[in-house]
């Protein structure tokens, strides 16, 4: 391999995705590229480039902008363009240069040709940077419950034994071929007295041999890294993520008495939990029919029951059940799209309730709409109707039952353009009504699923825009919200159901938690606050006009004690095989949590009575 191809090879081995490629990819890959040279403000393409290509900038910086000319965003050193591969996402989108470039173009089917063993790295380029970005924030949902059950696991019951050992005297060539024969991605470096000098990996070999061309019979202490990190054996798997993940490394060496123990990867860490929501999330994705996504459903609450048993936040809980119902709709929608074809015009499949706060537990019901792009016609609606059914069917059959009060997208009131939501939102806020207050509590909190963002953004946006200045409706939501009184008699006495299946208890979830999120709601729409989740929300409204800092402190300790009771309380009925309920009885909690629920009421009692002071 000449220079100029090692230098390629180097900086394209270096860049997302394509880090995650074997070396052979890389340089088919590397093979396929040309070399262009851009001026300062010129427009993009480059005139020597006709076929659609992906580009990468080496040096420089491009911009892109919408036809009015708003600056939308930059790509510097290492990103990849991919608008013009995709011209249906990136309408109306104009690149050029805000400086000399020098641009690494590939050709689109010619790469993705190469990549025919790699969906995953395709999937890369498919997606938008909001939609990477988006997946991404999903991962570090699901990562903070794969670090809770490991939490509590000694990395003793992790690591593989023995380490492999090579010699820093012997030859790269030797050490390429044990790994080979060993089939292992590392080898520990020893001296002569076997104590630690380094590490090589097979990115060792990729960066600092191949790329630069090193002779092969040099010694390997030349491409190791050395000065590495170890972990006793007595730190549990938890501390073997955070040290992984703080230093950039998929290889952690153990020790035992300063004696080299075994090593432990990446991947042995995601192969503990066969539960997880990571792991979970990645059989939704890998399925190919409703059948499959129900057998994966019924995981969710013994998921939940496990996070629960490991003193999982009960935030970090309802964001990875959310993340799931997430992947299933995704899926969905996706095997709806293989049988009756994409559609016909851009739409957002929204969540709304609990799953758009990202606060879900297992197996809630269904809360969904449609916002549909204005050019949607009268011939378009028989689509939306069978996607509609065979999502909500689908999501039903998974646990996810159909919503009591049919606010699904099944329903045609909830299945409208952008337009109709707009006159929507204006009319309940303009007359707010009884069912206006009702549709409200649910539609006022919508998150995108999948499709297009900007349908979403634009009605929320203008919905916002009203709500800061609606000061009636303001008034008559608050009203309608502070109908949910926490149980709390005048003696600080629990007041319980006195009938029924669910005598003797109270209910954590309406007269607990929802007076919680309501009241969160009502400050985030007097702000123009656009987060839904209820914990963000009262965050983003401390210190402003509507509540104090220690008042929203108050309510977030309230929320997480009470969302923590019910979790605990739920993992208790599945463990005993029965149906989970918000229904809790005094006599389950011990004393001290008792009166640490009094003072939950309290709280929330004591800002409902402010708000009904002022309203």
């Amino acid at each position: 391999m000449d220079n100029e191809l090692s230098e390629l090879y180097a900086f394209i081995g270096s860049i997302a995705p394509f880090e995650q490629l074997p070396e052979s990819v890389i340089i088919q890959i590397v093979k396929q590229i040309t070399i262009c040279y851009v001026p300062q403000n010129q427009p993009l393409p480059p005139p020597n480039i006709e076929s659609p290509s992906f580009y990468i900038v080496r040096k420089g910086a491009l911009t892109y902008r919408n036809q009015q000319q708003e600056l939308l965003g930059k790509y510097g050193e290492g990103d990849i363009c991919t608008i013009f591969c995709y011209p249906e996402k990136y309408q109306d989108i104009e690149v050029s240069s805000e400086e000399d470039c020098l641009l690494y173009a590939l050709d689109k089917q010619k790469l993705l040709g190469c990549l025919i063993e790699s969906p995953a790295i395709i999937s890369f380029f498919e997606q938008s940077a909001e939609e990477r970005l988006k997946h991404t924030v999903s991962d570090l949902h699901q990562a903070a419950v794969v670090q809770a059950s490991l939490t509590n696991t000694p990395i003793e019951q992790l690591y593989q034994t023995p380490a492999a050992t090579i010699l820093s005297s012997q030859s790269i060539q030797q050490t390429a071929i044990k790994m080979t024969e060993l089939g292992f991605s590392c080898l520990v470096v020893v001296d002569n007295d076997e104590h630690v000098v380094g590490i090589v990996t097979d990115k060792d070999f990729r960066r600092r041999c191949i790329a630069s061309g090193m002779d092969i019979n040099k010694p390997v202490a030349e491409i190791m890294t050395p000065n590495i990190q170890m972990l006793d054996i007595r730190h549990t798997a938890f501390d073997a993520l955070i040290a992984m993940t703080s230093r950039h490394i998929h290889h952690l060496p153990i020790t035992a008495e300063g004696q080299l123990a075994g090593m432990v990867t990446i991947t042995d860490l995601m192969h503990f939990e066969e539960q997880n929501a990571v792991n979970m999330t990645s059989l939704i994705h890998k399925a190919s029919s409703v059948d499959e996504l129900v057998d994966i459903s019924k995981l969710i609450p013994q998921l939940q029951q496990k996070l629960a048993k490991l003193g999982t936040p009960a935030e970090h809980v309802g964001k990875a059940i959310s993340a799931i119902t997430m992947a299933l709709t995704i899926k969905l929608i996706e095997l709806a799209e293989s049988l009756y074809g994409k559609a016909p015009v851009p739409f957002a499949w929204v969540a709304a309730g609990s799953q758009a706060r990202q606060e879900q537990l297992a197996h809630s019901d269904q809360d969904n709409a449609l916002i549909i792009d204005n050019a949607m016609q009268p011939e378009h609606t028989a689509w939306f109707e069978r996607l509609a059914t065979f999502v909500s069917n689908g999501l039903h059959q998974c646990g996810f039952i159909y919503c009591p009060g049919d606010v699904m997208a099944t329903n045609e009131n909830w299945r409208q353009t952008e337009a109709q939501w707009h006159k929507y939102f204006k009319q309940w806020i303009n007359t707010p009504k009884p069912q206006a207050l009702m549709n409200a509590s649910i539609f006022f909190d919508l998150a995108l699923v999948y499709g297009d963002a900007s349908l979403l953004h634009r009605v929320q946006k203008q919905m916002l825009q009203q709500t800061q200045n609606a000061s009636l409706f303001i008034a008559h939501l608050s009203k309608n919200a502070l109908q949910h009184k926490p149980p709390l008699g005048f003696f600080r006495d629990f007041v319980l159901i006195s009938e029924g299946e669910h005598k003797k208890t109270m209910d954590l979830k309406h007269n607990g938690i929802a007076p919680i999120v309501d009241l969160a709601r009502i400050y985030a729409l007097q702000e123009g606050v656009t987060a839904v989740n209820t914990i963000e929300r009262l965050e983003k409204v401390a210190g402003s006009r509507s509540l104090t800092k220690s008042s929203a402190a108050n309510l977030i300790d309230a929320f997480q004690f009470l969302t923590s009771l019910r979790l605990h309380h739920q993992a208790r009925l599945v463990e005993k095989q029965k149906k989970a309920n918000n229904y809790l009885a005094p006599k389950e909690i011990s004393r001290l949590e008792r009166e640490h629920l009094k003072d939950a009421f309290k709280v929330i009692k004591t800002l409902q009575d402010n708000r009904q002071a002022v309203y």
